[in-house]
């Protein structure tokens, strides 16, 4: 029975990361898991969503383990040693905190396929998808966004400024999933870190403020 649902979850991993969440059938993943029954995803998972969730079950634990030893060394280190300012060296390790957990599963397989999907899940019009990121304190990135709030300018965290690093560490993770393992993963890593440290830390234009207090204006 186990047997049957790991081919399941094999089979979903390897053919949403190929075809994207939105191509690819329960049966098609029931053919190429070589189950008999042809409702043994809705057996095992219910459905679509319980089939992401269940992928996620496998990698998540590792990465908020990681993410949580990363915050815990952050908040031992005695707050923000450069005062605080947005763009210091608190937003660079915040920023290694939400992308070293995620790129650490480049290593393999599994893990590279899992990327694509949870960048795939993040990118859609409904942007959490069918998974919801938890709302939960205990939950590593819930934490993340706790401790980067306060290094943000005003204006950048009422514009999701969080959400923006997330989904484009996500989309970047993804594209170098897709490729493979590389020697140089190393470089990629702590490069995507400067990046995300940059887009935290970046200052909100005067012409961005203005036209996010005419929309806010607008909609009270």
């Amino acid at each position: 029975m186990n047997d049957t649902r790991e081919r399941l979850l094999d089979a979903a991993e390897r053919l949403y990361a190929e075809r994207g969440i939105d191509g690819v059938s329960l049966r098609e993943i029931v053919q190429a898991a070589g189950a008999r029954n042809a409702t043994a995803v809705q057996y095992h998972f219910g459905d679509r969503g319980g089939v992401i969730r269940a992928i996620f079950a496998r990698h998540l634990p590792d990465v908020d383990a990681r993410r949580h030893a990363l915050l815990d060394a952050y908040e031992a280190g005695g707050g923000a040693p450069d005062g605080g300012a947005p763009g210091g060296r608190d937003v660079r390790v915040l920023a290694a905190a939400l992308v070293r957990p995620m790129a650490a599963r480049l290593a393999d397989p599994s893990g590279r396929a899992f990327l694509q999907i949870w960048a795939d899940v993040l990118n859609r019009p409904d942007p959490l998808g069918p998974v919801p990121v938890p709302d939960d304190p205990s939950d590593s990135l819930c934490r993340w966004r706790d401790l980067v709030g306060p290094l943000l300018e005003e204006d950048a965290a009422r514009l999701h400024r969080r959400f923006t690093a997330i989904l484009y560490a996500a989309i970047e993770l993804a594209r170098r999933a897709r490729s493979g393992p590389r020697t140089d993963d190393r470089l990629f890593t702590s490069y995507l870190i400067d990046v995300v440290a940059a887009i935290l830390g970046a200052p909100v234009s005067p012409e961005t403020r203005r036209l996010a207090d005419e929309r806010d204006a607008a909609r009270r």
